[in-house]
């Protein structure tokens, strides 16, 4: 078969319509997401952060909607570093099975590992529950501590120069060694491998996450700052380099709160 004609079959076809699908709907989930935490942090004014100082954080309406805004964040910081990943294994499915079936695999298979994050938001929820209680963030959802916030600076930069973050990272950024090593058939199959490949990003990325209780959890700058290093880190060329310099950065910022009380 030629080039010419293996490029007009169907197969090819749906691949390049599952690309176009996939990459659209990534870009548009996280455009939501992001206009979703913008939208609420325009929208809380000191006086609702007063509200906030007075409310319990234990009370269930509370939690609830901490819940809702660390699953969002979540999706718009996680989503789009997992795009090669959903891509693989959308090529390999719509191979391996007719097109509607694969498209349902490739939803299955996403909604796996974003079921990851969202059980990583609600012990996120209840942590900074628990910090708040202990006073260690404000109801800004940021630090109170010089020592916590150098503390988590710190745990962060050297997790971030571990064998273990650098396996988990490795795991990211082959998407194809992935589905080679993990491959199985079915939905039930497939939800598996998602939640499989969202533990290994938790893995690579859980301790970033923690340091939104030391710069603002509803700071969208440093929001958008780790976003990017994910992304560099999971997507990018220099990724290994991006995560040790990055740790580098921790460590020296870890060093730069603790200083402060001496």
């Amino acid at each position: 078969m030629t080039n010419k004609s293996a490029s007009g079959s169907p197969s090819h076809k749906a691949l390049r319509s599952d690309r176009l699908i996939i990459i659209s709907g990534v870009f548009v989930v996280t455009l939501l997401a992001w206009l979703w935490l913008v939208d609420m942090a325009n929208g809380m004014p000191s006086g609702a952060m007063m509200g906030m100082a007075a409310m319990d954080p234990w009370a269930s309406s509370e939690l609830f909607s901490m819940l809702v805004m660390w699953i969002i964040m979540m999706v718009g910081m996680m989503l789009p570093s997992a795009t090669p990943m959903i891509l693989i294994h959308a090529r390999v499915v719509t191979k391996k099975n007719s097109v509607k079936y694969a498209r349902l695999l490739s939803a299955i298979f996403t909604s796996g590992y974003l079921l990851v994050w969202v059980l990583f938001s609600v012990v996120a929820t209840l942590l900074q529950a628990g910090l708040r209680d202990l006073d260690l963030i404000s109801s800004m959802l940021e630090s109170n501590s010089d020592v916590f916030a150098g503390t988590l600076f710190v745990i962060a930069g050297i997790y971030q120069l571990t064998p273990l973050k650098r396996a988990c990272l490795n795991g990211c950024r082959s998407p194809l060694d992935f589905i080679l090593n993990r491959w199985r058939n079915g939905l039930r199959a497939g939800l598996r491998m998602g939640v499989e490949h969202g533990l290994i990003c938790v893995g690579c990325c859980w301790m970033m996450m923690l340091l939104l209780f030391a710069v603002g959890v509803m700071n969208l700058f440093w929001v958008a700052s780790l976003a990017v290093l994910v992304l560099i880190e999971k997507a990018f060329p220099a990724g290994d380099w991006a995560a040790k310099l990055g740790g580098v950065s921790m460590l020296i910022a870890g060093v730069f709160f603790l200083s402060r009380l001496v």
